[in-house]
């Protein structure tokens, strides 16, 4: 059964980071594009970051570009995403997902992606 697992996240207080890790069971996700999305409460899931299959090409929304960093390890076959200088606004619930192809570009469009993980909760407060 194809399934992706987010780890990585917890409370922490603001300025503070995380390292989260999505990795892929029953298939590889060293060839697929991906991205992390996120859904803070009464909010929509919204695209935050992604990465072409090949890791060269990253996209981030401009609400975390400079703080976030999207990378692929592809010997775990696991894609992070770094994230630093952590905001209350933060707050959420942070998605992987992948999508059944590879490109050389990404789009942090919901529709795009194939497969999801149930999720890991990152809170931010003081």
């Amino acid at each position: 059964q194809v399934q992706l697992v987010e780890s990585g996240g917890g409370l922490v207080q603001p300025g503070e980071s995380l390292l989260l890790s999505c990795t892929a069971s029953e298939f590889t996700l060293n060839y697929l594009v991906a991205a992390w999305f996120r859904q803070a409460p009464g909010k929509e899931r919204e695209g935050i970051s992604c990465v072409s299959s090949d890791g060269t090409s990253t996209y981030y929304d401009n609400s975390v570009r400079g703080r976030f960093t999207i990378s692929r390890d592809n010997a775990k076959n696991t894609v992070h995403l770094q994230i630093n200088d952590l905001k209350p606004e933060d707050t959420a619930v942070y998605y992987c997902a992948t999508a059944l192809h590879a490109s050389r570009t990404c789009t942090i469009k919901t529709d795009a992606y194939d497969y999801w993980g149930l999720g890991t909760q990152v809170t931010v407060s003081s």
